[in-house]
C-alpha cells in the first residue's frame, strides 16, 4: 500500500467563504499514482470545514443564510468569546458542516456520485489555515 500527502493553505480575505478545492483534491490524486483507495480531505483548523455538496450558487448562498441563522455573529452571544475571541459562530458553524470527507478512489479519479463537489468552508477569515490531503490505496 503506498500513500500521499499534500497540505493546501488558505488566507481568506472575508470571514466567511466556500471554495470549491475539487480540482485541488483531483490534481493530488493524480500525483499520488493511487489506482484505487481513499482520499481523506480535513480541515485542519477549528473554525473551517471540508463537506461535499454541490457547486450553485444559490445553494452555497442558502449555506450561509442557514448557517448564520443557527449561530449568528456576534460577540456577547457566547461564553467562548468571554475568553477574548469572537469566534464561537464559527466553531458552531465548523461542527455543523463538518470536519472532514472521505472519497473512494477509483481508476484513479475520485468516485463521485452526481453534481458531487468538494468545497473548503471558512468561517473566521483573515489567518493562514491549511487542509490536509491524505491519499491511501494501490
Amino acid at each position: 500500500m503506498k500513500s500521499y500527502t499534500q497540505y493546501l493553505v488558505f488566507n481568506t480575505k472575508s470571514r466567511r467563504e466556500f471554495i470549491n478545492v475539487t480540482p485541488q483534491i483531483e490534481e493530488a490524486v493524480k500525483k499520488s499514482g493511487i489506482k484505487e483507495g481513499l482520499c481523506l480531505v480535513n480541515a485542519m483548523h477549528i473554525t473551517a470545514s471540508i463537506f461535499i455538496n454541490d457547486d450553485e450558487g444559490g445553494l452555497h448562498q442558502d449555506f450561509s443564510h442557514w448557517l448564520e441563522g443557527l449561530a449568528p455573529y456576534g460577540k456577547e452571544k457566547y461564553k467562548h468569546n468571554l475568553t477574548g475571541e469572537d469566534n464561537a459562530d464559527a466553531h458552531l458553524k465548523r461542527t455543523v458542516m463538518g470536519r472532514e470527507v472521505t472519497v473512494a478512489v477509483s481508476a484513479g479519479k475520485l468516485d463521485f456520485g452526481p453534481w458531487e463537489q468538494i468545497f473548503y468552508g471558512e468561517f473566521d477569515g483573515g489567518r493562514r489555515k491549511q487542509v490536509l490531503i491524505k491519499i491511501i490505496g494501490e
